[in-house]
């Protein structure tokens, strides 16, 4: 049972030192992310060269005579 331990801990402790500095390491780089690409929320711009404008949706399909019943 001592064997296990022995042979685990430095295991254990390598796994936790690894974690920890991966987790440093991303929220580093992640910060340095949103300063160097911030992402930008809303319509997406159009593709360059793109001059025409969609067609606006077609009306909302109403039943002949459906007002009456307003």
């Amino acid at each position: 049972m001592g064997m296990v331990v022995v042979i685990s801990l430095p295991l254990i402790l390598f796994c936790i030192l690894l974690g920890v500095g991966c987790y440093f390491l991303g929220r580093a780089r992640g910060r340095r992310d949103v300063f160097t690409n911030p992402q930008v929320f809303g319509m997406p711009t159009p593709p360059p060269g793109a001059t025409s404008f969609p067609s606006p949706p077609p009306p909302p399909y109403v039943k002949p005579g459906n007002l009456n019943n307003v």
